[in-house]
């Protein structure tokens, strides 16, 4: 049995990840919860604050924390961390004299009693008082004295004597007189720059921008850093501020896989950039054939000059021919029959692929891996998407992030598992800052909300990102959905999840699955796939408008900016979804209500619960369709119409009628 230290009990502190065994997650500018359960015996006033530091241990305001409903024993208060680092913060109980005194000399009054029977609590406030003068700040401390003395001065009524005392309650709520004071163990928040929290991502292959291709997709000209720019200010245009580059190293020609995944290559089949190494490099070089470092300098100069970061693709997994493979076979796994194992994932077989073997040389390897991703850092990439995580030790990846961050505290992972839910939520826990999801495959309005109540609740260590659509993922929605379906899921991706992110190919209903597989046909991943994306738009058959409408949405709604603030609504039909999100600072609140139905019309009456809109029951309200300008007037009831060929999703800012 543990034993209670200190002299009150503080419980079910959070934020607590694992019982606080690793840190729990926020971004500069967050309002971060926090909670415990404290009590104490007898009729004495307990006071609980939390005391917060920042990353270099420098102390935060004096910050006390609010009981919650009546009879719990529940405290709450919201911190805001303004820096980037490692937090921490501590909770503490106190007993709280001046509290205990002002509650027991308000009864007495109320109960008719008289100046000779509170001689001594009039005694004992003024001695209190005297405290309380050396603790409040400068501009108070006459204040406080004043009722002191006034508490003294026999010549005042009873009510005079008091009433510049109980008068402090607010002074003194804030700037308390504690006595037994008890402290927690100290909590950990790592504090991350918004982007941890807040991103819209859109990958595409450096090589297929600018690339020229034949009949059956025979390369003619390889794309570069320096074509590729020149989409650029396109992906800018559409909202985005994160573009995600597969890797950019060079391929392997050993076993390199052909058009759809195919066994038997031509000789000018460009492989999978998933097959990193060749005698030209590994991990740290640069394919040829999209430039040189100095290329890839100005390319990310590009980027940044049109407001977007680069994010780079870190897959630790090697060609056969890979240099890694003779300088370091012990890297590698070597089967019964002494060849080098493949990449297996049965029946899938990835012959083009080596697996990284983390027990025969576990710290050989992670110095080599910390190295590469230094190197990546010192190149200006701040932002990595990891594939396959999962399949690596999670004291690894503690590890290795820890030590990025110690150098470069900017630093982002994106963890591409899709996976058990606790090894996602684990790669969370040991640093990863975002995470791929299983919202792709969440496709019923229940499922979705069930889904959403979850990772909110998991927000302190695992924060998602939505991808509708990814090089390896075409869901069977997207296939036969039509368009309205890709508008269905992209306004999901992209209201509910401050992070979300789309594979290239989305804009222009991309929908033909390879037969018998969840990915595209003439997967990109295996070939060049140059696009024509003005020819689209000009003909009126590309996504990019509403997608650059939805992110210009989420940037002007700072309450699409967090995921702890969504509520879910009522609504009578399971094909409709309604959530709202409010900013508690800025009182921005959007209220979003998107079918599931590609094809049919429906409708629902709404039940809006009104204080998660910041209202009373019976208010009315305006909405204002922030797609297609319409208005209307609401309340707590209201009918819904959603026709998908139309308009699938309504997305409104809330106006309150005050």
């Amino acid at each position: 049995m543990e034993i209670m230290t200190g002299r009150f009990p503080i419980e079910d502190v959070t934020p607590s990840v694992s019982c606080g065994r690793y840190p729990s997650k926020a971004v500069v500018g967050e309002l971060v919860p926090i909670s415990a359960v404290s009590y104490r015996e007898g009729h004495n006033a307990l006071g609980v604050n939390v005391v917060w530091r920042g990353p270099h241990g420098e102390s935060e305001p004096f910050t006390r924390l609010e009981p919650g409903e009546p009879g719990l024993d529940q405290w709450h208060a919201v911190i805001k961390p303004d820096r980037v680092g490692r937090w921490t913060f501590t909770i503490e109980a106190f007993d709280d004299p001046y509290q205990t005194w002002r509650n027991a000399v308000t009864k007495k009054i109320g109960a008719g009693q008289g100046l000779e029977d509170l001689a001594n609590d009039l005694a004992e406030g003024a001695g209190l008082l005297d405290l309380a003068a050396k603790i409040v700040p400068n501009a108070d401390e006459e204040r406080v004295r004043e009722a002191a003395a006034a508490l003294r001065d026999d010549e005042r009524s009873l009510f005079n004597r008091v009433a510049l005392a109980l008068d402090l309650e607010e002074l003194l709520w804030h700037n308390p007189v504690r006595q037994l004071v008890t402290t927690t163990r100290s909590y950990v928040i790592w504090v991350d720059r918004q982007r941890a929290l807040y991103s819209s991502w859109y990958e595409f292959f450096p090589r297929s921008e600018g690339a020229e291709v034949g009949p059956d997709a025979t390369p003619v000209k390889h794309g570069t850093f320096a074509t590729a720019a020149g989409r650029i200010p396109a992906v800018a245009a559409m909202g985005f501020d994160v573009l995600y580059l597969p890797p950019i190293h060079p391929i392997g020609r050993i076993n390199r896989k052909g058009r759809n995944n195919t066994l038997v290559p031509r000789p000018e089949d460009v492989g999978s950039p998933w097959a990193i190494g060749a005698e030209e490099g590994g991990h740290d070089a640069i394919h040829p054939e999209l430039g040189t470092p100095e290329d890839f300098r100005a390319f990310i100069k590009t980027a940044a000059d049109n407001g977007l970061e680069i994010a780079m693709d870190l897959a630790l997994q090697a060609a056969p021919d890979h240099p890694w493979v003779k300088s370091h076979p012990e890297w590698f796994t070597t089967r019964a029959d002494g060849t080098i194992a493949y990449a297996e994932n049965p029946p899938k077989k990835y012959q083009d692929i080596y697996p990284l073997n983390w027990d025969n040389d576990p710290k050989g390897l992670r110095e080599e891996v910390l190295r590469v991703v230094l190197h990546w850092v010192g190149e200006g990439v701040k932002i990595f998407r990891v594939d396959n995580p999962h399949t690596k030790a999670l004291s690894f990846w503690q590890w290795c992030i820890a030590k990025v961050k110690a150098v470069e505290p900017d630093v982002l992972f994106l963890a591409e598992a899709f996976t058990r839910p606790a090894m996602m939520n684990g790669l969370g826990k040991v640093g990863f800052t975002q995470s791929y999801t299983y919202f792709t495959w969440r496709t019923t309005a229940g499922e979705m909300r069930e889904y959403m109540t979850q990772l909110k609740a998991s927000i302190d260590w695992m924060r998602p990102n939505f991808w509708p659509n990814t090089p390896d993922i075409l869901h069977e929605t997207l296939q036969h959905g039509g368009p309205p379906m890709f508008k269905i899921r992209t306004v999901l991706a992209s209201m509910l999840s401050p992070s979300w992110g789309m594979y290239a190919g989305l804009e222009l209903f991309e929908h033909v699955a390879r037969p018998g597989s969840e990915e595209l046909i003439d997967n990109e991943k295996y070939e060049l796939k140059p696009r024509d994306w003005a020819a689209a738009e000009k003909a009126g058959r590309s996504l990019a408008p509403y997608i650059t409408r939805l992110n210009e949405i989420r940037r002007e709604n700072p309450a699409l900016h967090w995921l702890r603030n969504i509520e879910f609504h009522d609504i009578d039909n399971n094909e409709l979804l309604c959530w709202s999100k409010r900013d508690a600072e800025t009182g921005n609140t959007v209220l979003v209500i998107c079918s599931f139905d590609s094809q049919d019309v429906q409708w629902g009456n709404t039940t809006i619960n009104m204080p998660a809109l910041g209202m009373d029951w019976h208010e009315r309200f305006d909405v204002v369709d922030q797609i297609t300008g319409a208005s209307y007037e609401w309340g707590q009831h209201n009918a819904v119409r959603i026709d998908p060929f139309v308009e699938p999703a309504h997305v409104f800012v809330v106006r309150p009628r005050r």
